[in-house]
């Protein structure tokens, strides 16, 4: 995804987080990650916030990680940015 498109993706997310959710709220994000305990541990690192509920689970093969993790944020502006931060990490896909 280039540029232009992050940025309008990120523009209708955060108006429909606007729409839908009374702030501040609890969001639920899911990821799926190689199996790499560094990735695994990158993710884990940026929601290392008091009350993160961070779980994961691997795939039948042990190849994929899907990691959920439910936070208590203050506004879309704070989920948007923790999108931002996992994508720097190679290989992961938000849901």
């Amino acid at each position: 995804m280039n540029k232009e498109e992050s940025d309008a993706f990120y523009a209708r997310l955060k108006e429909q987080l606007l729409e839908n959710t009374q702030w501040p709220s609890n969001y639920l994000y899911k990821f799926i990650v190689p199996t790499d305990e560094e990735k695994i541990d990158q993710i884990t690192t940026i929601f290392n916030i008091p009350g993160a509920v961070i779980e994961s689970k691997q795939s039948k093969k042990g190849t994929y990680t899907s990691v959920s993790i439910t936070v208590h944020l203050n506004n879309p502006d704070e989920v948007i940015a923790k999108y931002k931060e996992v994508s720097s990490i190679e290989g992961v896909i938000s849901l």
